[in-house]
């Protein structure tokens, strides 16, 4: 039997009861936990979350329940749930995590421990259950673990790398064969499937004569799949809305945003099909709809699915978007439609600094967002500022406070930024940088804050403390899994964690200082797809304050960073047979990325063609 709640909140009983959660009985069936190591409410925000949701219980042989991890649960000694049948968290066979953030790892620990259940997956494979059964199968993916595993790798039997669309089928039709009969022969077969790293049959280390590196995952027919909400709940950041995935990855090429280079190529979905989408869930009475995406506005035909939701009633929020340029009918689209909060990300405030992060968005292109923010009666405006960025200086600084002063005097409404501290990223150009020193970093916020806070403007500024953390992890070893494991449940902070860091013998320095470029890296057991040839191209263009190459969406012909194998980046054969955009046998210069809907006004006026940009050699 299986059905789907239309109810929504809780009911008498306290029981969370959402429309579109599956209830199956167990009878015969797979149990599988999808388990976020996060609250309901911010798990529950994830649209991948909710797409492995239904790509599982989708299997009429599977049964699979959400467990969200709970504050203070371990250490009160409350045992774990799933939401759907309340059943405990160790009767399940499988426990497949999701983990979109490095500091979720330490919630990972917890909610093993809080199961009952072995964290490391050397002590599962000699133990079993009491009853003589084999500890569940633990296996993890998501964006927080796929291209740098190796701090969770001890604690895992399985990670996946990549996308995981395709790989789910094939997950569960070897687990049916040996989930409970040869649970090794079962791992030595996943070992052996395609983007699938099982960390005890593969050696990290680069030099071992049995070094076997990952191959990531990517779905190159993302029209295939409906990549959008199948569960509602008002206990949630969308409460009630309608999520729709428009396009995955994003080719602008940012220097340290690990998206940008892990779900390369930029894919989108058609036109069409979102359309559709949008009008089955209006049919529902879900007639907000929140367009999902690294860069939404990037969306080739941004402009016309803005107004053809307009046109369907459909209140619109987007999760981000750039301003080189902005689109006009998507802001009032969303002014029309009742958001409350535009949210735009300069990242640095002078242009030298977006140059070596390769963020090419000009002063005036960023205000005339700005403008529209105030012209459109947007009550909240965000600005989204990194602080501590590579060759950053304190003339730097002033230029961000003399732009956000700017924006203020042209926005007068409620105006607040965020001044996060970078963290360098694995598979990016910036992944061999060092992190700038958490005192200096507080140094910069207070001169932010102290600038800003008399204008009216709010100030939000991430620790420091623990954004050193997240560097730790970010480009951490295996040996990292002894901290995680050292750490008691509820007596996290960051003193802590350096403290247990230096008694494992681990130098905090190491891990936050630059690195050699060449030198061996923890993550060079997952392959992004992206050459670190050209990483160390864009890291020498960034040393030059030069921007770099960038990738738009339907490009084709090009092979520069390696992402996209033959078959992808030829897929419309010869040049004259692409859609614009259309990159002439070569990689796009980010200054020369214009948006279709402006290369197709350029070409009905002029009759010029497909635009054209010569090859960029990597010197």
């Amino acid at each position: 039997m299986q059905q789907r709640s239309t109810a929504q909140g809780r009911n008498a009983g306290g029981r969370r009861l959402e429309e579109g959660a599956v209830f199956k009985d167990w009878g015969g069936r797979l149990p599988v936990a999808l388990t976020f190591p996060n609250s309901y409410y911010v798990g529950m925000s994830s649209l991948a979350f909710q797409l492995l949701y239904r790509w599982l219980n989708d299997e009429a042989d599977v049964v699979c329940e959400r467990i969200f991890w709970q504050k203070g649960g371990a250490a009160a000694g409350e045992p774990l749930y799933s939401i759907e049948s309340g059943r405990r968290a160790d009767e399940f066979d499988i426990w497949a995590f999701t983990i979109s953030w490095e500091m979720d790892y330490f919630n990972v620990v917890e909610m093993l421990r809080q199961a009952g259940i072995p964290p490391l997956a050397a002590d599962r494979s000699r133990g079993e259950r009491w009853d003589g059964s084999p500890w569940p199968l633990i296996v993890a993916g998501g964006p927080g673990i796929t291209m740098n595993p190796e701090p969770m790798a001890p604690f895992f039997d399985a990670v996946l790398i990549g996308e995981g669309e395709e790989a789910v089928p094939a997950f569960l039709s070897l687990c049916r064969e040996g989930l409970y009969e040869d649970r090794e022969g079962l791992l030595e077969r996943l070992d052996r499937q395609p983007g699938f790293y099982v960390p005890h049959l593969r050696p990290s280390n680069r030099d071992h004569i049995a070094f076997r590196p990952v191959e990531r995952l990517w779905v190159r027919e993302l029209h295939r799949y409906a990549t959008h909400s199948v569960l509602y709940t008002p206990d949630t950041e969308f409460s009630g809305m309608h999520l729709m995935e428009i396009a995955r990855g994003c080719g602008r090429g940012c220097r340290f945003c690990l998206a940008g280079y892990v779900y390369r190529p930029p894919r989108e979905q058609p036109l069409a099909t979102l359309l559709g989408w949008a009008e089955a869930a209006i049919r529902k009475g879900h007639d907000r709809i929140g367009l999902v995406s690294a860069a939404v506005s990037d969306h080739t035909q941004i402009d016309e699915l803005a107004t053809e939701l307009a046109g369907m009633g459909a209140s619109i929020s987007a999760s981000s978007m750039r301003m080189d340029p902005i689109s006009v009918p998507l802001i009032r689209a969303m002014a029309h439609g009742g958001s409350q909060t535009l949210t735009v990300a300069p990242e640095a405030g002078s242009e030298r600094l977006r140059n070596v992060i390769n963020k090419t968005q000009t002063e005036e292109q960023m205000m005339q967002a700005v403008r529209l923010a105030s012209e459109f009666n947007f009550p909240h405006l965000k600005l989204y500022f990194m602080t501590g960025h590579p060759t950053e200086t304190d003339d730097d600084i002033q230029a961000l406070i003399d732009f956000t002063l700017k924006a203020r005097q042209l926005y007068r409404r409620r105006l607040s930024i965020n001044a996060t501290p970078f963290v360098p990223k694995a598979h990016t150009p910036f992944q061999w940088e060092g992190m700038m020193a958490a005192k200096e970093l507080k140094r910069r916020q207070r001169t932010i804050n102290r600038a800003l806070a008399r204008h009216g403007v709010e100030v939000r500024a991430d620790s420091p403390e623990w954004a050193e953390v997240q560097a730790v992890l970010s480009r951490g070893d295996r040996a990292l899994a002894n901290v995680l494991l050292k750490i008691p449940p509820g007596q996290l902070n960051t003193r802590i964690f350096f403290r247990t860091m230096e008694e494992q013998g681990l130098d905090k320095e190491h891990y936050l200082g630059r690195w050699e470029t060449g030198a061996p890296l923890p993550w060079e057991i997952v392959e992004s797809g992206v050459s670190e040839s050209y990483f160390n191209y864009e890291l020498r263009l960034a040393t030059q304050e030069r921007s770099g190459l960038s990738c738009p969406p339907d490009s084709a012909g090009c092979l520069t960073c390696q992402a996209c194998d033959d078959g992808w980046a030829f897929r419309y054969g010869a040049n004259e047979n692409r859609p614009i955009p259309a990159a002439k046998g070569g990689a796009w210069r980010t200054q020369d990325w214009l948006p279709w809907t402006k290369l197709r006004e350029q070409q009905h006026a002029t009759g010029l063609g497909n635009v054209t940009v010569e090859p960029i050699p990597l010197e």
